[in-house]
C-alpha cells in the first residue's frame, strides 16, 4: 500500500474487551468464553468491579492459534479421507 502512495492506518490492538465482545470476536457463546478464561486458556485483565475484561490482543492470539490447529486437523482428515478413498 505504501508503495502505491496510499496511507496506512495503525490502530491499537490491546483494548480491553468485555466478555461478550470477546465471545463475539471468537464466534462462541459468552459462557464458553468464561470457561476458557477460568481454565486459563485466555489470560484475563484485572476485573472492573465485578466485570471481567480481556485483552483484545490475547483474544486475537488465541483465535489465530485455534484457527491454525483447526486447519492442521482438517488437513489431516483430508489426507486420511483421500488415502482410504472415502470421498469428500
Amino acid at each position: 500500500m505504501l508503495l502505491a502512495g496510499k496511507g496506512v492506518r495503525i490502530i491499537e490492538d490491546d483494548r480491553a474487551l468485555t466478555t461478550q465482545q470477546a465471545a463475539d470476536l471468537l464466534d462462541v457463546s459468552r459462557p464458553h468464553l468464561v470457561k476458557l478464561l477460568e481454565r486459563g486458556e485466555i489470560p484475563q485483565l484485572p476485573k472492573v468491579g465485578r466485570h471481567r475484561r480481556v485483552s483484545r490482543f490475547e483474544v486475537l492470539s488465541y483465535k489465530r492459534e485455534r484457527d491454525a490447529k483447526r486447519e492442521e486437523a482438517l488437513g489431516e482428515l483430508t489426507a486420511l479421507s483421500q488415502k482410504h478413498r472415502l470421498g469428500y
